[in-house]
């Protein structure tokens, strides 16, 4: 039963775990810089560095020390080495070489994108995983289509060819004056509105398993832009008609959950899966999560809220199946922050 101290620094969050046997959570600790950020309404990539350098020590020590465990008790040190933020990657990264140079413990780099697919195997109470499975990865940065047929075996079958799921979410927060994290803020309008309140379109790209959210998010641009007619539009807009923020929203929402959900449940059929796999940022959308239930013909697996944003136990649920398979990195593994999964 291997333990592993897993470390995440990806992004805006400073995070380390302690894993057993690549299911059981000893300890999971994530230190947000999501306040920090929002005054830039996205992540500034110079300031989040800097704020892993000023935590990445205390928050490795309280993983530990959650763990009631000590470095002496550890068997193997994972981090993240992409895809993410060059400077934040690099601080998790080093901060990982380290404690396995001063204690002589395998290192092992593992792709951010898999973290979150193995989120999936720390729901507790799951069942064993039956491959094949399809997996729906949605985040801030990502939105891929993976069929996942073992473990470490991938095939792409698309992805988004603009804008991210996430990213989307963003850039309409922006455009409707709601605070960053976009995600949460849209989902909360949306609450109170009317998701047939304006006809957004659909990018069905027939034929392939691919994304496009770009014409969505432009869509919503024209109509903010007929609400208020020769208004610039940036973070220090004025706020629309608060009237019409929820409808917006919920219509937003809608349309791009109607793609999520209708092109994965459409591969998912063609491959003959035996589950799907929504993870990611995006995957804490309740409306999401009830779409897939209505729709899907197969079981749903999410991770709970606390698994879909980044943290480092997804990450070490990945290291230990590597780790079980003989990965060992060398202390000269650089970060790659375009990683790809496949």
């Amino acid at each position: 039963m291997p333990r592993i101290l897993s470390i995440e620094s990806s992004c805006d969050e400073t995070a380390a775990a302690v894993i057993a046997d690549g299911r059981t959570i000893l300890s999971n600790i994530v230190a947000s810089q999501a306040a920090k950020h929002a005054q830039y309404g996205g992540v500034f990539p110079e300031v989040a560095s800097r704020m892993h350098v000023e935590v990445i020590y205390q928050v490795v020590h309280q993983a530990l020390t959650d763990a009631h465990l000590d470095l002496g008790d550890i068997d193997a040190i994972a981090a993240t080495r992409g895809p993410g933020l060059p400077g934040s990657l690099v601080v998790g990264l080093n901060m990982a070489k380290g404690l396995a140079l001063g204690r002589n413990l395998p290192l092992i780099g593992v792709n951010h994108l898999e973290g979150h697919v193995y989120s999936l195997w720390l729901v507790e109470g799951a069942p064993e995983v039956r491959f094949p499975v399809l997996c729906l990865i949605v985040s801030g940065g990502h939105t891929e289509l993976i069929l996942m047929t073992g473990h470490g075996q991938y095939r792409r079958l698309g992805g988004t060819l603009d804008d991210a799921a996430g990213e989307a979410f963003d850039k309409v927060a922006r455009l409707l004056g709601l605070p960053y994290p976009g995600g949460p803020s849209v989902e909360k309008a949306a609450q109170g509105g009317n998701p047939a309140g304006f006809r957004f379109p659909r990018a069905w790209l027939e034929g392939t398993h691919d994304f496009s959210f770009s014409g969505l998010k432009t869509a919503v641009l024209y109509e903010v832009r007929k609400q208020k007619p020769g208004v610039p539009f940036g973070p220090d807009s004025p706020p629309l008609d608060l009237t019409q923020v929820p409808d917006l929203a919920a219509s937003f929402q809608t349309a791009l959950i109607d793609v999520l959900v209708g092109k994965t449940v459409a591969a998912a059929q063609a491959y003959g899966v035996t589950e799907i796999f929504v993870a990611g940022g995006v995957s804490a959308n309740r409306a999401l999560k009830g779409e897939f239930e209505r729709r899907a013909a197969c079981p749903v697996r999410v991770p709970p809220l606390f698994l879909c944003t980044d943290n480092a136990a997804m990450t070490g649920a990945a290291a230990n199946f590597r780790y079980l398979a003989g990965q060992r990195d060398a202390l000269d593994m650089d970060v790659l922050p375009n990683w790809r999964l496949v």
